[in-house]
């Protein structure tokens, strides 16, 4: 087989189920530690991931019995693992709804410098209503108008990574020139939501600019990913519900003129691997033992962005039209009470319980061989490009995934047995973006003006 998925590895500490800090094999007091982290990202690079992924959100509510609400900023992260990695791509989440373009043009641009191209920007839109409070705004923006922005916002984003084409600075000593002038191009941008002018003080990124993901489901979010983006994260229950959503946005790429292949699809999967299948849904199991119930109600109300706080862990789990909101299409919420009722779970513990671990994202349970199984199946029926992979905890789980699975999808021809070349880009076989600035100003002989 030629076509080879892509994996990328998302990290959640001290692991992806809300109550893998309580683990024996969990090193909880060690979430802060940036040797923690670098010992992952060499684990995942051994596994030869394409990518490392941390998602990022703020302003979340503290709970005694929870440890997800306390985090470092993941761009500083990523900033210093990249001294400790070669090769594996790192990716983040940053809002365009709580940030402006040039912090992000900026912050990206010099990671993907500092990684020598291999950055990769999560565009979100924050959907935590509580985040406006901490940026001292009033209110949160509504969910039209926060992909309205998020659409303009990477517009921009991208003129300030053209502004300063990458071969603009020459440095030539003999004749004193340090930068050809006519490959400089200040950003005029006056549009609904932003005004601004001026450069970005570096070099285009070495990759044209950061890897675009995304990961919106809904229509705008979709519409939105269909005209930018480059990988899409997305959380889908069933073969069917993936090749359906995998056809619905390759197809929308035509009138942005793009091809099917500028736009990888990569599920999140919930992977709990062991010797035999029993072994792995006991582990499962245990974890779910170890759920604070204070923890799950809470945390079942930031996924469906309702307050379940107080309430019974054994009252029923409202229906969709419960909550319905045209303004707010709440996807995960919908997600989640297709589970409830396709496998008739009845109340709100029954819910968290569920979702504890996979958070709406496909889950497979067994041995590498079933394991590789599912993955092949979806992979080789057009479900997905590739996976978002979760492990229940670190670096116990990621261990066992890159020491049994990976050689399992190996062995089948499916993942690649070494890196093919350096930077994010080439993992994930997509194009450089060209500069659209290169060609419309070539013959420009002077310095450009600022006013």
């Amino acid at each position: 087989m030629s076509k080879k998925m892509s994996l990328g590895l998302f990290i959640q500490l001290p692991g992806q189920h809300l109550a893998s800090w309580r683990h024996p094999s969990s090193q909880s007091h060690r979430n802060y530690d940036i040797d923690y982290f670098i010992e992952i990202a060499q684990i995942a690079e051994r596994g030869k991931f394409d990518m490392l992924f941390i998602a990022d959100s703020v302003a979340r509510p503290i709970h005694e019995n929870s440890y997800s609400e306390l985090k470092l900023d993941p761009l500083m992260i990523l900033a210093a693992v990249s001294s400790a990695t070669k090769k594996i791509g790192l990716t983040v989440t940053a809002s365009t709804t709580y940030n402006e373009p040039f912090h992000i043009a900026r912050k990206f641009g010099s990671l993907d410098h500092i990684s020598k191209g291999r950055a990769g920007w999560n565009v979100v839109t924050s959907a935590n209503d509580l985040e406006a409070t901490v940026y001292g705004k009033e209110e949160h923006l509504s969910h039209a108008d926060r992909y309205e922005r998020a659409e303009e916002f990477l517009d921009v984003v991208k003129k300030f990574w053209f502004s300063i084409e990458g071969d603009a600075v020459v440095a030539n000593k003999e004749t004193g020139q340090f930068i050809e002038v006519s490959k400089v191009h200040p950003v005029k941008h006056e549009g609904k939501w932003f005004k601004v002018s001026g450069l970005l003080d570096a070099p285009a990124p070495p990759q044209g600019h950061p890897v675009i993901i995304q990961a919106g489901s809904s229509e705008a979010g979709k519409e939105l990913a269909a005209r930018t983006a480059e990988v899409i994260f997305t959380a889908c229950q069933s073969l069917q519900h993936a090749q359906a959503f995998y056809e619905d946005l390759k197809g929308r790429l035509a009138k942005y003129n793009r091809e099917r292949d500028d736009v990888k699809i990569m599920p999140g999967v919930y992977i709990t691997v062991a010797k035999s299948e029993e072994e792995a849904r006991q582990k499962r199991e245990e974890l779910n033992k170890l759920i604070m119930p204070g923890a799950g109600l809470l945390f079942l109300s930031e996924f469906t962005q309702i307050d379940f706080r107080g309430f019974n862990p054994d009252d029923p789990f409202p229906d969709y039209d419960t909550y319905a909101d045209p303004t707010n299409p709440r996807v995960r919420y919908k997600i989640i009470c297709d589970i409830a009722k396709h496998e008739g779970l009845k109340t709100l513990r029954d819910i968290y319980e569920r979702i504890s671990s996979a958070r709406g994202h496909f889950e497979v349970i067994g041995t590498p061989e079933q394991i590789a199984d599912q993955l092949e199946e979806w992979f080789v029926k057009g479900g997905a490009d590739g996976f978002n992979i979760i492990p229940p905890t670190f670096p116990e789980d990621l261990n066992l995934i890159v020491d049994y699975v990976i050689p399992e999808l190996q062995r089948r021809g499916l993942f690649r047995e070494e890196y093919e070349g350096d930077t994010l880009r080439s993992h994930l076989g997509l194009k450089i973006p060209e500069n659209p600035n290169t060609k419309k100003h070539k013959n420009q002989q002077v310095a450009p003006s600022f006013q």
